[in-house]
């Protein structure tokens, strides 16, 4: 460390707790104003999560990737495009017409539905779904859950999985979503699991898992949520507000 970095570290307290977080802390100060990079920095992740909220879900490749694990088809919310997925909330969390009828024809009885929307930032979705899934999918077989086919859904928002569940006759709905850009992490990928989906059903519901991502919670941790919350959620019959995730409360052997 240099001299000039160590005499800031001694002078600012601050300054060392950068290593711990992407927060912008400890920015400096050019008289009233932040440092010329730093402001640079800042315009630079702006462009980011902007960029984030218009990026395309990459259907093709995804959809190539998923059938190499498991069945998967195409949906579409009724949102036609961005700028009415991004002015019309409500239509993003119901499917178009095209989608429910292909979705119907697949109706059974399954324990798990998993989506994967492009959200708030389909960049999160290219980068992270797939690794996740790659993990998840397996060991969700291992545990003997009979899953739906996978859903990739254009412009979708969270409440969507509760169509494509019910819909498809599943216990329980887990969907993996691109969540709104920050301006540490323009791509941080978020799973929200909803037992019994149905229209209509609200927040309260749901578990989250969030910040998915390269410096958040890595795909094997988040995989070990996702997985215990699932198992407890099947085996009580409930989530949401009602479902604590009391992993960290078991012994090594689990």
């Amino acid at each position: 460390m240099s001299e000039a970095l160590q005499h800031r570290n001694d002078q600012d307290p601050w300054i060392g707790l950068r290593k711990y977080t992407n927060a912008r802390i400890a920015l400096g100060r050019a008289g009233v104003s932040v440092p010329t990079s730093e402001s640079l920095h800042f315009t630079l992740a702006h462009a980011f999560a902007r960029d984030a909220v218009f990026d395309r879900l990459q259907v093709a490749g995804c959809r190539l990737q998923i059938e190499r694990l498991h069945p998967c088809l195409v949906l579409h919310s009724r949102a036609v495009d961005r700028q009415q997925y991004l002015q019309r909330p409500d239509l993003g969390r119901r499917l178009n017409e095209e989608s429910l009828e292909e979705l119907r024809t697949l109706s059974g009885s399954y324990d798990v539905c998993i989506s994967v929307a492009d959200g708030l930032s389909a960049t999160a979705v290219n980068n992270h779904a797939l690794p996740l899934l790659n993990i998840l999918i397996p060991r969700m077989k291992d545990a003997g859950w009979s899953l739906s086919p996978v859903c990739i859904i254009e412009q979708g928002r969270v409440a969507i999985s509760d169509e494509t569940g019910s819909v498809l006759g599943a216990k329980l709905s887990l969907i993996l979503i691109g969540e709104r850009p920050g301006l540490s992490s323009p791509d941080s990928l978020g799973a929200y699991l909803t037992y019994g989906p149905a229209i209509g059903n609200t927040d309260e519901k749901r578990n989250c898992i969030s910040n998915i991502n390269a410096n958040g919670l890595s795909y094997d941790a988040a995989a070990d949520k996702i997985m215990y919350l699932v198992n407890e959620s099947l085996r009580l019959k409930l989530s949401g507000v009602m479902l604590k995730d009391n992993s960290g409360l078991l012994g090594p052997e689990h």
